[in-house]
């Protein structure tokens, strides 16, 4: 007997997400559960779809639960390159806060990247940080977890 497949929900990597807001509309619109992981305790909506989880504030403990949460039912929200790693390969579908998706064959590189920056600052090397969070971005991400969504509820 097969099992139904779980229900799609997205999960967020809440403790510095600039689109919490946008998540909500988007998921309350699609009907899908939102659940917003952090280390320490924040305002979410009191909406029956939306859940909030408080983890211990060691180091990865949100990002432990998302990834072990994370599946092929789920869009994860998060910033972080080595979260994403983890939840695609757990078969969920990664956007970044801006918009922009963390997929299989994008993420090895990203990763590298990231270690090359993390080696430059470690040398003293002042280098600038991402590019400030625009209304463009805002609206990129809109349309990309809407998309998300929608190629998840077709299968």
């Amino acid at each position: 007997m097969n099992e139904p497949p779980a229900p799609i929900r997205i999960l967020v990597d809440g403790d510095a997400c600039p689109v919490k807001d946008e998540i909500y509309k988007v998921a309350w619109r699609h009907e899908v559960a939102v659940v917003v992981v952090s280390n320490a305790p924040f305002r979410v909506p009191v909406h029956p779809l939306v859940r909030r989880v408080v983890v211990s504030d060691g180091f990865d403990a949100a990002d432990d639960w998302i990834a072990e949460d994370a599946g092929p039912t789920s869009v994860v929200v998060t910033a972080d390159i080595l979260l994403a790693d983890r939840c695609i390969k757990a078969g969920a579908q990664v956007l970044s806060p801006t918009g922009k998706p963390f997929t299989g064959n994008s993420i090895g590189s990203q990763i590298a990247t990231r270690a090359i920056m993390a080696d430059l600052r470690a040398g003293g090397d002042v280098i600038g940080g991402p590019a400030p969070f625009a209304k463009a971005d805002r609206s990129r991400f809109l349309s990309s977890l809407d998309a998300a969504l929608v190629r998840l509820k077709r299968g």
